[in-house]
Parts: structure tokens; C-alpha cells; sequence
């Protein structure tokens, strides 16, 4: 049955075992520094790098059978320690990949450590079957999972979507980043912006057993640098209760000439473990300023080719600024009704603005457009909240974890828009400064109040000792959404409709180590009202589904966990008759694909994770069959992934490389302009040792060794970062 982190003791959420405490305690006695698994990962950096005896100490090896209990009740690392086992699906609760029936990923702290992650960008680059679209440097996060576009806005916290910023999330106070691959809407709901490609969800830190101080100072590109420290403890009896602080100072010059890249941070998570009760409070507040920001464009209508890619480290849009403010608080409790029930629920709030220099131009062949200037500023006020049960109960032979659960999402939106007077001629190349703003700036006003509610209902079953495992669920999803006009406050239109998604999946296991598994889901996005000039002007259309079938084979080799999978997605699209006017969602993009993935310790001290995702993503329905057959723009048809990481025969010293490749693309639906394809390489080292007695780790990356330029599209174009190096070094005390 799918495991979750209700009916559970103590010894669970602590950071090691009773008896694994024992020993290390008993060790330490003896004059031994012992670093076991994720021990290690606290004080050295790595799981795989131990403390050297005392000199002139003869000791036998100590192996742990087996591993200690993630924080917090996360699912445990795997072998390598940049993965986990499992991690959260929503309703379903906190899963094991091998019991449930889709593709998912689980990044661990050490990963993000090692690889000097910023943003959740950073991390879900790793697999194949996720793109950013945009790059380092830039306004903020969107990627694409399984084709279709994911919105930073549709990153979920601690489960509960909207509390997301627009921009990114930094990653100074993030202990895993899940992915699900393929509409979520049963087990997640639907976020704000109604992704249907996948869903990501981030979890907060939190205190682990042993005491913990880390600073750490960073430096990357020109003159960016940073320090940041992170500090947990936990106390009372038996260590119920919990506090990890982070802070963030970091400033200067990154990828972008003449740029500046400031960012402070700091966050506080609180939480208390009790025999049946736990909670947790996370408070975040991040304040940046960015001179110089990765610009974004299109390319003309009229453009016979795509221009040349112009510099990486050349804004050409020349003066732009951007200052975003974020806060959030966040809390959850859960608790155990009796050893097979379990009530929870969460709630959570964000309060975020930005201000930034909106630029806009449509190079052609040449490079050449003319560049307009705006301000664009922004706020939202986010509210967010879940409530549910799950019970596990036996009918004759057959296990139920059934779970019940609703969500909430209240978020409104306002925004100052305000255009130049006039355009400069400008190129790709050689940029021109932008337009003098004569436009007075205004306090945003109101544009947008979205309401989302949703009631669900699931139920896993366990048949022949839990070897067939059936997944049934219905949720019930309601959109309501209401547009003011922004200078005078009036309501100017309103949409509020609701549709219920199912969820079928089995996962059958042949054998212990094997899962086969099938589903059928569908993910929501919202309909639309035709307007006054079609022929059924007023229509007011339900949310749409786009509907998944995946097959797919997972297999635990122990060490080594590999990932096969085949699925098509249907996504409607609006459209309005040419010929009859009439306004629908008789459109349709269908997205086809096959997934390999590979991820563990190829032997010990070499771990590997390897991906590839051939998709098919084609316009099979559209007005007036005009494009009609051609690719999606912006969908590669391949992408590979391929990383390792080696602990070299030199105590401490590892190193690693990450190649990461994508096939040329179309930037429009009529498939006029192909993108080229493009390939990055990253390169890394870290040392772990020991300065003035305290543990330290050193770390150096190199992205994009090559220094290659290339375009990464999406419904806009942006360049793709330049060769960047990112230096730290880690010390606890």
C-alpha cells in the first residue's frame, strides 16, 4: 500500500534510528567520528566521504545495513543520495515510487548542494523530460514537462499551490524538489496558472538530530558574491521540537555585462514530532534587485530565418531593472486519529510585488526591430489551504488506503501596465538604448480575483499481498474567476464553471523489485466565454480536460533504478470556426512520447543518472486545418541527459559532469523557423576535508564549459546562459 506519514512512532521523523544513535553515540565515546549515510550528508557534504580514524588507529570498516529515516518523515534517500525513494502526491500522501502508478522524480539536498543549485531551474534541468524556458539571469522560472508548458506559479510548497512566487523560488531553504510527470489534477488539484504538462512541489527543511551551522560562501561569474548560513537544532524530550533558520546575502555581477544580481533571503521553520501530532510553520521573506535582467523576445512574423544568437552575456535590451518582494508564511498539522487514521491540514499565505522594465521588440533575419519600453508592475495576494483523511481498512483480502481531502486557493492579482511614447531602432547585436519612459508609474489596480475549490476522493487497493495495487479517484474541481478593469475598479467579466477529473491506475509487481504500471488521469485548465463578434457570442465553456494514457516499467536494482514509459496527451484548444464563427475548444495539441531514465550507484563512489525523452507533439486540430499536422513550436523531439559523479581514490575529492542535450525546434506553428539544436556541458569538483578541526567542503562548477550560445524557446525566445563559474565553500561549526 502506499506508505504516508500518518500512524507512525517517534523513531520515524528523528534523523537516525534509535539503534543507529546508539552506535554513533557509543563511537564517539570511543574516539571514532563516525559518518554514516546521512550523517555524512550533514557534515561533509557527501554520504560517501567518511572522517579519517585518528592517526596511527587501526579500524575495521563499519557498514549500515540500512538507512537512517529522511527529515521530517520524508521517503529515503537512494543509493547515491541524490535521489529519494519517493516523495509527495497530494491526496495520495507521501508515496514510494515503486507503489504508485506514474513517473515521478525526487531531487534530494545533496544534489542541490553539490550541484550549486539557485532555483528549482537548476535542479529539474536533470531530467530529460523537463526544459526550462528560460535561463539564469532572467525575469524568472517556466519549464516544460512532457511538452506543455509549466508556469512558476504552478509550483506547489509543502502541497499547497499559489504560494509560489511569479519569479523563482530560491533554494536556500529547500530540502526536495518532487517532479510529477503528466496531468496531476486528482492527486494535486489544479494550480493557478492550470499546467497540464506536470507539477513540481518543493519542501522545506527541517531540523535534523544532529546540530547543525553551516556557512557558506559563494562567488559566481564576474563579481557576484554570497554568504549564507544555515542553523538547526532541535530540542525538548526526545527532540520533538524543531527550528532551522536560513539567511541569505548575495550580490554583484553574474552572467549579464555590466549587470547586478542581488538577492536577500531569510526563512525560519519551526516544527514539533509528537507519538500522533505533528506540525510545522515555515515563514519566508526574499527581497531582490536585478540591473540588467535576461531579456526575452519573439521573432517577426515576416522573418525568413532565425537571427544569429547574439552574446550571452549581452543584454540587448540595455537598462532594464527588476526588484521583487516575497513573503510567505505557511503551517501544517497532522494527526493520528488512531493507528489507521490519520486528519491533516494546512493553510498558507503569500503577499508578492515586482517592478520591473517591460522592453519589447521583434527582431528579423538581420537582428534588426524596433524596441518599445513599458513598465509592467505586478502584485498577488495568495491564500491556500487543504484539509483531509486517510484510513487504511481491510474488506476480506483486499487493503484500502482510502483518502478524502478539498483544497481552497483565493488569489488576487493586480498590475500597472504603461507603454513608451515612442520606439528606437535597434539590433541583436548591437542595441540601442531603450525609449525614455514619460508615463508617470502608478500604484497597480486590480485585474484579477481567481477562486479555485475542489473536493476529492481516492482509493488505493491492495490485492495478493499487495502485489496489484488499484488506484480509483474522482475530484471535483470548481473555477471561478472575476476580471476588474484596473483604472476604475469595475467588474468587467466573470467566469465560474467546475468539472470533475477521474483517476484510474494499477501498478502490478511480478516481482519484489519490478512495478508495471498503467494510468488513465487528466489534468484541467479553465474554459473561456466567446466573445461579442462570434456567431454564440455569451457561451460559456466548462474547464478542459487534457487526458493522459501512460504504460510504464519501473525496476530497483538494488543500486540502480531504471524508468520506461509511453504516454499520450490531448490537450483542447480554443479556436473560432473560420467559416461558421463560432467559438470552441474544438482545437486539440497531442503529445506523444517515450521516456528512459536511469538513476543510482553504477558501483560505489560512481553515481549516475542518465535520461532520454523522445516526444512527438503535433496540431491535430485547428481552425480551418490552417497548420493542422504541423509540430507544436517550441517541443523538441529528443532530448538526453547524462551525469556522474565519482569519489576519486583522493580522500575527500570527487568530481562530476552533466551533459545536457535538445534537438532543434519549430518557433512558430507554421513551422517556418527552426531553431538549432544545442548541447551544454557542466563541469564540477568538490573536496571535503577538515580546517582548524571544523568539516569543510570546497566546491567549483563550471556550466556551460564551452561557452556555447544558443536559443531556448518557448512562446517567447531567450538566450541560453553563458559559461558561468560558481566557487564555494561550505564550513560547519
Amino acid at each position: 500500500m502506499y506508505p504516508t506519514t500518518g500512524s507512525t512512532s517517534r523513531a520515524k521523523h528523528r534523523f537516525a534510528p534509535a539503534p543507529l544513535a546508539l552506535l554513533i553515540r557509543q563511537c564517539l565515546g570511543a574516539g571514532l567520528v563516525l559518518a554514516a549515510a546521512g550523517v555524512a550528508a550533514q557534515t561533509a557534504g557527501t554520504t560517501h566521504t567518511g572522517a579519517a580514524a585518528p592517526s596511527g588507529t587501526a579500524l575495521k570498516e563499519v557498514v549500515v545495513s540500512d538507512q537512517a529515516e529522511a527529515i521530517g518523515g520524508l521517503q529515503k534517500t537512494y543509493a547515491g543520495g541524490q535521489f529519494a525513494r519517493g516523495g509527495s502526491l497530494g491526496i495520495l500522501g507521501n508515496t514510494d515510487l515503486m507503489n504508485v502508478p506514474f513517473s515521478t522524480t525526487n531531487y534530494t539536498s545533496e544534489l542541490i548542494q553539490n550541484q550549486q543549485a539557485l532555483s528549482v531551474a537548476d535542479v529539474v534541468m536533470n531530467d530529460a523530460s523537463v526544459r526550462t524556458l528560460t535561463s539564469r539571469g532572467g525575469f524568472g522560472d517556466d519549464f516544460q514537462v512532457r511538452g506543455f508548458t509549466v508556469s512558476n506559479t504552478d509550483i506547489s510548497m509543502n502541497g499547497l499551490f499559489g504560494l509560489a512566487p511569479s519569479t523563482r523560488v530560491p533554494l536556500e531553504m529547500i530540502e526536495r524538489v518532487e517532479v510529477l510527470k503528466g496531468p496531476g489534477a486528482l492527486a494535486t488539484g489544479v494550480g493557478p496558472g492550470a499546467s497540464i504538462g506536470g507539477s513540481i512541489n518543493v519542501v522545506t527543511k527541517r531540523a535534523a538530530d544532529a546540530p547543525l551551522t553551516r556557512l557558506t560562501t559563494t562567488y559566481m561569474g564576474k563579481s557576484q558574491f554570497g554568504a549564507h548560513l544555515d542553523v538547526g537544532r532541535r530540542f525538548g524530550e526526545d527532540n520533538q521540537w524543531g527550528v532551522r533558520v536560513n539567511g541569505l546575502v548575495r550580490g554583484g555581477e553574474g552572467n549579464i555585462d555590466g549587470g547586478k544580481q542581488n538577492l536577500n533571503l531569510g526563512s525560519l521553520g519551526l516544527d514539533y514530532v509528537g507519538a500522533r501530532t505533528r506540525w510545522s510553520l515555515d515563514a519566508l521573506v526574499t527581497r531582490g534587485h536585478t540591473n540588467e535582467f535576461r531579456p526575452q523576445t519573439s521573432f517577426s512574423g515576416s522573418a525568413l530565418a532565425v537571427p544569429a544568437v547574439p552574446d550571452a552575456r549581452l543584454n540587448f535590451y540595455p537598462g532594464t531593472k527588476l526588484q521583487d518582494n516575497v513573503k510567505t508564511v505557511m503551517s501544517r498539522i497532522e494527526h493520528d486519529l488512531s493507528d489507521s487514521i490519520t486528519v491533516y491540514g494546512s493553510a498558507g499565505y503569500t503577499d508578492l510585488d515586482y517592478e520591473q522594465t517591460f522592453p519589447s521588440g521583434r527582431p528579423d533575419a538581420l537582428g534588426n526591430f524596433n524596441v518599445s519600453n513599458a513598465y509592467y508592475d505586478q502584485y498577488t495576494q495568495s491564500k491556500a489551504a487543504d484539509v483531509g483523511v486517510r484510513t487504511k481498512f481491510k474488506t476480506g483480502s483486499v487493503n484500502h488506503t482510502l483518502a478524502v481531502g478539498a483544497n481552497y486557493l483565493d488569489q488576487e492579482t493586480g498590475y500597472f501596465y504603461a507603454t513608451s511614447t515612442t520606439t528606437n531602432p535597434s539590433n541583436l547585436y548591437n542595441p540601442a538604448p531603450l525609449p525614455a519612459m514619460t508615463v508617470a508609474r502608478s500604484t497597480p489596480g486590480r485585474s484579477l480575483v481567481t477562486e479555485q475549490s475542489s473536493l476529492a476522493v481516492a482509493d488505493t487497493m491492495g490485492f495478493a499481498n499487495d502485489s496489484v495495487l488499484v488506484t480509483l479517484g474522482l475530484r471535483h474541481q470548481t473555477m471561478k474567476q472575476t476580471n476588474y478593469n484596473v483604472t476604475s475598479g469595475a467588474q468587467t467579466s466573470q467566469y465560474n464553471e467546475s468539472a470533475v477529473t477521474p483517476l484510474a491506475g494499477l501498478v502490478f509487481k511480478p516481482m519484489k523489485n519490478v512495478s508495471v504500471y498503467t494510468n488513465y488521469t487528466a489534468g484541467l485548465s479553465r474554459g473561456a466565454t466567446a466573445g461579442p463578434t462570434t456567431a454564440n457570442a455569451g457561451e460559456t465553456f466548462a474547464p478542459q480536460k487534457s487526458k493522459q494514457n501512460e504504460v510504464g516499467v519501473k525496476v530497483d536494482w538494488g543500486r540502480l533504478t531504471t524508468q520506461a514509459a509511453v504516454y499520450q496527451i490531448k490537450r483542447p484548444g480554443a479556436m473560432t470556426d473560420p467559416v461558421i464563427n463560432v467559438y470552441s475548444f474544438g482545437g486539440e495539441q497531442r503529445n506523444r512520447g517515450l521516456e528512459l531514465t536511469a538513476y543510482g550507484e553504477i558501483e560505489r563512489g560512481l553515481r549516475a543518472m542518465a535520461s532520454a525523452s523522445f516526444k512527438s507533439a503535433k496540431l491535430t486540430r485547428t481552425a480551418g486545418g490552417v497548420n493542422q499536422g504541423n509540430d507544436a513550436a517550441g517541443v523538441p523531439d529528443r532530448t538526453f541527459n547524462l551525469g556522474l559523479d565519482w569519489d576519486t581514490p583522493v580522500q575527500g575529492l570527487s568530481i562530476n559532469g552533466r551533459v545536457i542535450n535538445t534537438s532543434a525546434v519549430y518557433a512558430d506553428a507554421a513551422n517556418r523557423l527552426r531553431v538549432d539544436a544545442w548541447t551544454r556541458l557542466d563541469l564540477g569538483a568538490r573536496y571535503a576535508t577538515k580546517v582548524a578541526g571544523k568539516p569543510v567542503v570546497f566546491r567549483a562548477n563550471l556550466e556551460n564549459v564551452t561557452d556555447k550560445n544558443y536559443w531556448v524557446v518557448s512562446n517567447y525566445v531567450t538566450v541560453g546562459a553563458p559559461r558561468t563559474l560558481m566557487l564555494s565553500a561550505a564550513v560547519d561549526f
